[in-house]
């Protein structure tokens, strides 16, 4: 078969276990948005943290600045995570996507061995051709007064006559040594559960967990020119040079100044 299903009780086996983050893992053939699903049960209180909803295929799957994503069936990782980070100040909540990012990214480059870079705030980029690609995408999005529901999507076996933009692509298409989309959901999970646990640990201070500097260095965004489409159709140009202790992008401009952005859409105008 050339796209194979998840298989929920391996995943279950290998993820559910005493002292894991993970409670529960549920694969469903079909929905609109697991991120929608499991936002309304950990906001009812029936999800606990570690919740993890797989969908094998989603008819409605939300991306940034309400976009849409859309995928064939068990052509790519469809999944969001319940976490419940009470030892963090809410303030510190806003570095859960950035770290989402890190833990995809070196998942995936174990499992799939696949070079990927994350384009803040957290587009999973890879080469396809020479060319660089969006091959994924992470939404964070509050769940009750005590919850984040972190989604991903991750295109895995797509073909290029399947992409939905030209600028899209896939993990196959960028050489995936490994397309078996069950050890890579185990990879990215493990490798999520680790950074999770450093970062809860350190009470969220992105600095002394090492996530602030890991997300620097896969961070293909800085050191290029960038264009930041800001809310209230603003844009600022200018040389993204850094990620700041709040998980903003800190762009310098012509001008001199040093611009902090913590949402808006970026475009990388040329290679560093």
């Amino acid at each position: 078969m050339d796209r194979p299903p998840l298989n929920a009780a391996a995943l279950r086996r290998a993820l559910v276990r005493d002292g894991s983050l993970y409670r529960e893992v549920d694969v469903v053939q079909r929905t609109g948005s697991t991120n929608s699903d499991l936002v309304a049960r950990g906001a009812a209180g029936t999800a606990g943290e570690g919740t993890v909803l797989v969908a094998e295929e989603q008819t409605a799957g939300k991306g940034r600045l309400d976009r849409r994503w859309s995928a064939p069936a068990r052509s790519g990782l469809f999944f969001s995570v319940l976490l419940r980070p009470a030892e963090v100040p809410v303030a510190r909540w806003g570095w859960l996507p950035l770290l989402t990012g890190v833990a995809v990214a070196s998942g995936l480059a174990r499992a799939a061995g696949v070079d990927t870079a994350l384009k803040w705030p957290n587009d999973l980029l890879v080469t396809v051709e020479g060319e660089e690609r969006k091959a994924g995408g992470i939404l964070a999005e509050r769940a009750g007064e005590d919850g984040v529901v972190v989604g991903v999507g991750i295109n895995v076996t797509l073909r290029a006559d399947e992409l939905p933009v030209p600028q899209a692509g896939s993990l196959a298409l960028a050489g995936a040594v490994g397309t078996d989309r069950d050890p890579l959901l185990r990879a990215v999970l493990r490798a999520l559960e680790e950074w999770y646990g450093r970062w809860r640990a350190a009470g969220g201070d992105p600095a002394a967990c090492g996530l602030q500097e890991a997300y620097a260095a896969g961070c293909a965004t800085l050191g290029r020119v960038v264009r930041a489409e800001l809310p209230g159709d603003r844009a600022i140009v200018g040389e993204a040079v850094a990620v700041d202790g709040d998980g903003r992008l800190v762009i310098a401009t012509e001008a001199g100044v040093r611009e902090p952005v913590g949402a808006g859409d970026i475009v990388h105008l040329r290679p560093a």
